[in-house]
């Protein structure tokens, strides 16, 4: 027991939890190494507002260097 895997999840006091890991997983039974444990993979449930699909993602980068390029040009004029 005490050589095997640490669960490592983030406590209160801001230090990592010292229990021992399920066997096969990352993180003990409490902090989601549990059988059916998680969000299903591409669950539709988690998409509330579409802030973070690859098209809004794709629209603020591609705004972020518009604005760039914009004030860089507004410094060459300056």
């Amino acid at each position: 027991m005490p050589d095997s895997q640490r669960c490592g999840a983030k406590t209160r006091k801001g230090g990592s939890c010292r229990s021992p890991t399920v066997h096969g997983k990352r993180r003990r039974r409490m902090h989601g190494g549990a059988a059916g444990s998680g969000a299903p993979k591409e669950n539709e449930n988690a998409l509330k507002d579409g802030l973070f699909t690859k098209e809004a993602i794709e629209a603020r980068k591609h705004l972020r260097e518009l604005l760039q390029q914009s004030r860089r040009l507004l410094q060459k004029i300056q």
